[in-house]
């Protein structure tokens, strides 16, 4: 019905009732046509740094061969800005629609519960001009289908909750395009032939746009850290960025220090970005979070309390207590709903607002001792996992049992000490994380076993910072509980690490304390441990005649005990000394060469017979060394090549750098200055992956050599040919 100047206009079919005089009329007209439905919201002025994503849109849109039409899926989390992605390409595309352009808003984290197709279906046919309506979902389907079919039209389904939502309201014919928004990633869709984009989050350089979009680029100009800082803060989510900006422009007299002061604050974080009439991040994660299983809710709140930040289904397995069938089956749908990112194959982890909301419900909803073993459960997994990595890359050196509160039942990613040294360095922060979460909560005897068993990581591949952070809360840890052999075991292999660090008079403080104790207790090995790392220390600080003192007490103390491997690595030291002074005197240093020889030899011969492979052949490194400075170059690049190759399958990459050294080092005392040129910038690239005053010092050698040499020889040494019996 429809009012005109007064009277009624009925359309569809009537029946005038009453008293009638003369025949009975049965009046029909036609309804007009309704105005074209445009029902896209508005893009807000925030709008930027979206390019990528719609030109990946677009893409879709122009490759897609579906008969039924485009159906695209963008989805993410909550917050990052899909709504207004979605509307600003949309709205760009209204030519090609010129037949209606419907949105749909399905509720699907709403409080009142997910919008049905039904009532959205409804809301779609009256928009095209039908009055009457059927009641049945299948029949207002149908119809829909028949209403559209060959019509150009597109239609925005924003925050579905599930692939049945969508799946009924596609339009019928090949012209119509959905485009469904949703925080679940919707892969039930793919049946249906979805197309899916996911939205990532801003660039840093995009949140200061739009916080200047919001406060005035004069603003920014005068506090240009404060924002950077704040854009920082807020993670890259828009949702953040935009109410940052708000409050910041809400306001203007108040230094923006404040807000950075406040968003430095873990636990406020979440609470500051929220302006009031304003949709908040909490409140936004919050809807997400509310329609969650208990069990996925579960490990939602566990795994933001874990000190790791790279995750994966062992380390959940491990702090749930559950199969990894069922934890990868609770990953997948924390994932499937945005709240946990996948950035590789089984590796997982938070983005850092949504780590935020995930700890507060953990620690609003799990009883602190539920909080206390889920974390002692997880730091026992790293300790059993990165024990299993030390027997396998330094089984001599896995010598302490190992105790547990709760022993794990799920077995390590590795088999193999390429996978095991992998594991150590992809974990490393993590790992570390778990040592001093161990040591503030007084779970000594962990932290001072997590320290020992990272003993492969940190001799390998030299993080020093973490070697020497991790041996100081080791040996305090152990000198807590009072285990004196592990506190003499932190102690000696801390100060290896202060050592290596370019630290020798603080390694020799720590292994004087070591010696002291050794002596107390009558330990003849740790006794010669601590004389060879003073005499170490010695060396490394250029007091040779102080050094070779303390490693023949070492070497002497440890023939006592039968302990040969000792006496074999205290001879490779006084092998380095006498290779050092031969490279410094005139003419190669033929004694002080022959000397370094006999050392290295016997060294090798012993590490090899003893099974210690490693050892064995830096070893074989020194001697290849050895043998070049005394004319044998074949025999040298044969031992340096042999090291090498053991160096690049146990990914040890420091000697690696360093065994490219001496073969840049043998090449250019040979007349071979392309062969060298090659080595040392070998060692170099490598050395500058850890240490780069070891990249500067082959830097300077680099810069030392002068003018091409001669080619005659290959630059690898595995492609120099072997030596004869009668040259070795």
């Amino acid at each position: 019905m429809n009012a005109i100047g007064g009277s009624a206009r009925i359309y569809g079919t009537s029946i005038q009732a009453g008293d009638v005089a003369g025949g009975i009329h049965v009046h029909s007209e036609i309804a007009p046509r309704p105005p074209v439905p445009r029902q896209l919201l508005s893009v807000t002025r925030h709008f930027t740094d979206r390019g990528r994503d719609l030109s990946a849109l677009d893409d879709l849109y122009e490759g897609c061969a579906e008969p039924a039409g485009p159906l695209i899926v963008v989805s993410g989390p909550a917050g990052v800005g899909k709504t207004t992605l979605v509307s600003r390409w949309l709205r760009g595309m209204a030519v090609r629609f010129p037949d209606g352009q419907l949105y749909a808003d399905l509720r699907g984290h709403s409080a009142a519960g997910p919008a049905a197709p039904g009532e959205v279906l409804g809301q779609f046919l009256r928009a095209m001009g039908v009055v009457q309506v059927p009641l049945g979902l299948e029949e207002r389907a149908a119809l829909w289908r028949s209403v559209t079919d060959g019509l150009r039209v597109s239609i925005m389904l924003d925050n579905v909750f599930s692939a049945a939502q969508a799946r009924s309201l596609r339009p019928g014919g090949r012209p119509g395009l959905v485009v469904v928004t949703s925080r679940y990633r919707l892969t039930g869709l793919r049946a249906d032939g979805a197309l899916y984009h996911e939205l990532g989050l801003l660039e840093q350089s995009a949140a200061v746009e739009i916080i200047s979009l919001g406060i005035g680029a004069e603003r920014v100009r005068r506090e240009t850290t404060a924002v950077q800082q704040v854009a920082s803060l807020c993670a890259g989510l828009p949702l953040a960025v935009c109410l940052a900006s708000a409050r910041l422009a809400s306001r203007p007299r108040q230094p923006m220090r404040a807000l950075v002061d406040a968003l430095t604050q873990d636990r406020s974080r979440l609470a500051a970005l929220a302006v009031e009439g304003e949709s908040s991040v909490y409140h936004a994660l919050d809807e997400s979070y509310a329609v969650l299983a208990s069990d996925a809710a579960h490990l939602y709140r566990s795994l933001a309390l874990l000190p790791a930040r790279v995750l994966d289904s062992r380390i959940a397995a491990a702090a749930l207590a559950v199969s990894l069938e069922e934890v990868e089956r609770l990953l997948g749908v924390l994932v499937e709903a945005n709240l946990l990112e996948d950035t590789g194959p089984d590796a997982y982890r938070f983005h850092d607002l949504v780590r935020l909301h995930a700890e507060e419900r953990g620690r609003a909803e799990e009883h602190p001792d539920a909080r206390e073993e889920t974390l002692r459960r997880v730091g026992d997994w790293h300790l059993a996992t990165a024990s299993e990595a030390q027997k396998l890359l330094s089984p001599i050196q896995a010598t302490f049992d190992r105790v547990y509160a709760y022993y794990p039942d799920v077995a390590p990613p590795f088999t193999d000490e390429g996978g095991a040294l992998h594991w150590l360095e992809s974990h490393r922060s993590d790992l570390m994380a778990t040592v001093r979460t161990a040591y503030e909560r007084q779970w000594d005897g962990l932290a001072w076993q997590l320290v020992d068993a990272m003993w492969p990581l940190f001799h390998r591949l030299r993080h020093y910072e973490l070697w020497t952070e991790a041996h100081a809360i080791g040996r305090r840890a152990a000198a807590r509980v009072e285990d004196r052999t592990a506190e003499r075991q932190m102690l000696n292999s801390g100060a290896i690490g202060l050592n290596a660090a370019g630290r020798p008079e603080e390694a020799i403080e720590w292994f004087e304390v070591s010696l002291r104790a050794a002596r107390e207790v009558g330990d003849i090995r740790d006794e010669g441990q601590a004389l060879h790392g003073i005499g170490s220390a010695h060396r490394e600080a250029g007091r040779f005649r102080q050094a070779a003192r303390c490693l023949t007490q070492a070497i002497a103390v440890w023939n006592a005990a039968g302990y040969g491997r000792g006496v074999a690595l205290s001879r490779t030291v006084l092998g380095e000394m006498a290779l050092e002074t031969a490279e410094k005197e005139s003419g190669g240093g033929a004694e002080s060469a022959e000397r370094a020889e006999e050392h290295f030899a016997a060294a090798h011969e012993a590490l090899t017979a003893l099974d210690d492979p490693y050892d064995a052949a830096r070893a074989r490194a020194f001697l290849g060394r050895a043998c070049s400075l005394r004319g044998r170059y074949d025999t040298a690049v044969t031992h340096l090549g042999e090291a090498l190759e053991f160096f690049e399958s146990a990914g040890a990459i420091h000697w690696q750098a360093r065994t490219w050294e001496m073969l840049g080092k043998c090449a250019h005392e040979h007349s071979l200055t392309d062969a060298a040129r090659d080595r040392y910038e070998r060692s170099r690239s490598l050395y500058a992956l850890h240490s780069p005053s070891d990249a500067q010092r082959v830097g300077d050698l680099l810069a030392a050599l002068s003018g091409p040499g001669e080619p005659e020889r290959p630059t690898d040494p595995r492609d120099e040919r072997p030596i004869r019996p009668e040259e070795r």
